[in-house]
């Protein structure tokens, strides 16, 4: 009785919505390492987090800075070319490489040719965007984008010319389709979750994320609808306290019923293109130091496994993250999955909540009611 349940309700979100399952694949950190590369990188790319979360200098966010694991495929035209792309929550512009791009970050990744789809429109508009690793500059234009047998016809989407330097050389992903709002689109550009909604392609106005653990299979955007299978214990519905990101406003966070942070309140956005937990650089040190941690964030593995949960007070209610969440282990070594930032809103102080956050709970990102709903795994 109980399969048959669960059945039916994987059935019913399945009928509701549309799923693009995401890949997790090798990490930008780890291909580098085994190349010997690591470190010249983190040397020629020092990453600037407050560069990422200022839309007023037109800043975009990008997905994450070393650690980017969750791809879908999309395709773009008529017929169908296939890009990998990041489904990011921080940003709001769908962009892929172009065939009028010389860059070698371009050259190693598929590239968009319009002159191969009989539904192209070229624009005369230009957009560029800038990264704390780097930037991408080119052209809009419109075409008809497929989501998982989602047609959204006339997206406005970014034709990448440049791609400078070598950091998008690296990455697995081709490009980038944001999920935010409008608000923070560079050029102006509707997004293309807004374009779902306004043709009335998805059945609710709202999409769902679910990122798997240990390399597991399973990750999906789900668009349209929730997936009773992943909310059993109940949804906690968050209130948005800004329409530019998903953002919302964090009470505070501690450590075995002590305060350790965001003490006085913050403010923080739900980002599936960043994969740590970025912080205030002085509140990263108070959670070092709660954790009985030194300042690079190194542990020992065995060590690691006994650390507490930190947990997240949010809008009256409890989130932990446990420490087999925020420790990450590679090549026999175990660190925490930290990022020290500097990025202040009006309201107070930033934080990021990335995959290692958002692997504990099954999200729902709701613009009809602009709420944020997380659901225990």
């Amino acid at each position: 009785m109980k399969l048959l349940l669960l059945l039916s309700l994987v059935g019913l979100a399945q009928s509701l919505g549309t799923r693009v399952s995401l890949r997790r694949m090798k990490s930008l950190r780890e291909r580098l390492r085994e190349q010997g590369l690591l470190e010249g990188f983190l040397e020629e790319h020092p990453y600037d987090l407050s560069a990422k979360y200022f839309p007023q200098i037109a800043v975009e966010p990008l997905q994450n800075y070393m650690d980017d694991e969750y791809f879908g495929t999309i395709s773009i035209g008529t017929p169908a070319q296939e890009f990998t792309v990041v489904f990011d929550t921080g940003s709001s512009n769908l962009w892929v490489p172009s065939v009028f791009c010389t860059s070698p970050a371009c050259r190693n990744h598929n590239r968009f040719n319009p002159e191969n789809s009989s539904t192209f429109l070229s624009t005369n508009d230009t957009l560029f965007i800038a990264y704390g690793t780097g930037s991408m500059s080119g052209v809009l234009g419109y075409d008809t984008v497929n989501v998982a047998g989602i047609n959204v016809p006339n997206q406005v989407f970014g034709l990448a010319e440049t791609e400078p330097g070598n950091f998008f050389y690296y990455t697995p992903f081709d490009g980038i389709l944001g999920l935010a709002f409008p608000s923070i689109a560079s050029s102006g550009a509707t997004p293309v979750f807004d374009n779902m909604m306004r043709e009335h392609l998805v059945d609710r106005d709202l999409f769902s994320v679910y990122l798997s653990r240990d390399n597991q299979d399973g990750s999906f955007v789900l668009f349209g609808a929730i997936d009773p299978y992943y909310t059993s214990k109940g949804i906690s519905w968050i209130p948005l306290s800004a329409e530019t990101y998903w953002q919302i406003t964090m009470d505070s966070i501690s450590i075995n019923g002590m305060p350790a942070a965001c003490s006085s309140g913050c403010q923080a956005i739900v980002d599936t293109g960043t994969s740590l937990l970025a912080m205030p650089v002085r509140a990263l040190q108070n959670l070092l130091a709660a954790l009985g941690i030194g300042a690079s964030g190194q542990i020992g593995c065995e060590a690691a496994r006994r650390l507490p949960s930190l947990v997240f007070h949010i809008h009256g209610r409890a989130f932990p993250v446990p420490a087999r969440a925020y420790v990450i282990e590679s090549g026999g070594s175990c660190s925490l999955g930290f990022q020290g930032m500097d990025a202040p809103t009006e309201e107070g102080e930033l934080w990021i909540l990335g995959d290692v956050f958002i692997r504990e709970y099954y999200v729902i990102f709701d613009r009809a009611n602009n709420k944020v709903g997380l659901s225990r795994l």
